[in-house]
């Protein structure tokens, strides 16, 4: 036979075989493949839109309220817009930490994600003028190797010191690149001065190999306290670390074992810090005027978040509610005492990572379903009243943001009250239509009616 007659009965062979054989996985069953990044903008291309509806105050579709939630009677007036810089596919783009409201700005982190090499953002809000400014590119301020880690996640709070900057830790895009293939040696505390935008490493792995998950400044003491994750591969009887190191002096004041898991409350009054072992579950005190090691001291509170401090000594609090019901704990920073408050969800959806009091001491503010979810209750923004003990819906942003800008608000680490309590500032992980959890990050910035946060 011929080489061609050969191709050619070869050709007809296979053309048999692709009719009888089941169709390849690039056909069925193959993975969808994501669609291309398009960064996220509003409709007609507006930096910010100012939104008011009753829809806001209407409890949505398919929504149970838990038993004694009421709901806002007057509707907000929201702002709403994208942080710039998310240009590429973040995995996924999303907030961590506590964001922070001073000298009339609203300041919040973002991050892409990524590992090994990822990078996180500080922005700078302006609401005279309704416009961004970037403080921080943490990959660029690093200026690591290729081949390095390079944190893609703030996951502390930021805290502005008396010294004019901005404090916070950096966290890890994914558990596994805390190695030694990537030149692992742990993360850093960083800070920016808020009026230059001058930024700098104040430490780097205060904690040998551990990330900083969870992390707050003194203001007054130049104090930084942190709580860690051991990276990847460290010995398995080791574990989250409590940590407190002095920013000026730049020096490890304190480091245990068997810290914080997340949250830790924080005293102004008296500097000190309290905070729940991640393991033994005890209650901890650290004194800094006592800065050989924290003591246990009596108490059983849930610490997943914790306001600050108001003018009565009073710190907020609630537990995880990730297995569980969140409740909320009031505690006495003069006394040590807890006292319980109740639940603090308002529907099928707990877990709640930040609280915000407003300077009467009155109103408690926080957003359940941080980690996702947020939107299956309305993603309803909470007031809890410290006086009668009651929780009200002061707005639900979903289906609103949904039905009319294609985006819905799933949940959130991050916000901040104005100082005079009038505004909310919510910083959320926000999911597009084609996103499976959420894929970019959004501000709203919600103005609280005084009809619903009368003090008398």
């Amino acid at each position: 036979m011929s080489r061609c007659l050969s191709v050619l009965a070869f050709a007809l062979a296979a053309s048999a075989a692709a009719v009888l054989l089941p169709a390849p996985a690039s056909v069925a069953g193959q993975k969808k493949k994501a669609p291309e990044w398009k960064a996220p903008e509003l409709p007609g291309g507006k930096a910010v839109v100012t939104d008011t509806s009753d829809v806001f105050v209407k409890v949505p579709e398919g929504v149970k309220l838990a038993e004694g939630v009421t709901v806002a009677k007057v509707a907000p007036a929201i702002d709403f817009a994208y942080y710039p810089g998310q240009t590429y596919a973040g995995n996924p783009w999303s907030t961590w930490g506590e964001s922070t409201f001073a000298n009339g700005k609203y300041y919040a982190s973002l991050g892409d994600h990524k590992a090994p090499a990822g990078t996180a953002f500080v922005y700078e809000y302006d609401p005279a003028t309704k416009a961004f400014r970037q403080l921080i590119d943490l990959q660029k301020l690093l200026a690591l190797p290729e081949g390095h880690y390079a944190p893609g996640k703030i996951h502390t709070t930021l805290t502005l010191g008396k010294d004019g900057a901005i404090y916070f830790g950096t966290h890890r895009g994914s558990t596994r690149v805390t190695t030694d293939q990537y030149h692992y040696k742990g993360d850093w505390i960083v800070r920016v001065d808020a009026k230059t935008g001058k930024a700098e490493v104040v430490a780097h792995a205060p904690v040998p190999k551990h990330c900083i998950p969870t992390g707050l400044l003194d203001p007054e003491r130049l104090i930084f306290y942190g709580g860690t994750a051991p990276g990847e591969g460290k010995d398995e009887g080791d574990s989250v670390h409590f940590f407190a190191y002095d920013v000026q002096k730049k020096k490890v004041l304190c480091d245990v074992p068997d810290g914080p898991a997340r949250a830790m409350i924080f005293a102004k009054s008296t500097g000190r810090v309290y905070y729940v072992q991640a393991s033994g579950k005890s209650l901890m005190r650290y004194d800094p005027a006592k800065p050989d090691a924290p003591e246990k001291i009596p108490g059983e509170i849930g610490i997943r978040a914790a306001s600050e401090e108001t003018k009565d000594g009073t710190v907020y609090t609630v537990s995880t509610g990730q297995k569980g019901i969140p409740e909320l704990f009031a505690f006495d920073t003069k006394a040590e005492k807890v006292t319980p408050l109740g639940p603090a969800a308002v529907g099928v959806v707990g877990y709640i990572t930040a609280l915000k009091i407003d300077p009467t001491g009155r109103y408690l503010y926080y957003v359940p379903g941080s980690h996702g979810g947020s939107e299956k209750d309305g993603s309803p923004v909470v007031q809890f009243d410290t006086k009668t003990k009651t929780r009200k819906v002061i707005a639900f942003l979903n289906p609103y943001y949904k039905d009319t800008h294609g985006v819905a608000p799933a949940g959130t680490y991050s916000y901040a009250l104005s100082p005079d309590g009038a505004d909310l500032y919510v910083t959320w992980n926000a999911k597009r239509p084609d996103a499976k959890a959420w894929d970019t990050v959004a501000l709203s910035v919600v103005h609280i009616p005084a009809a619903e946060r009368r003090t008398e």
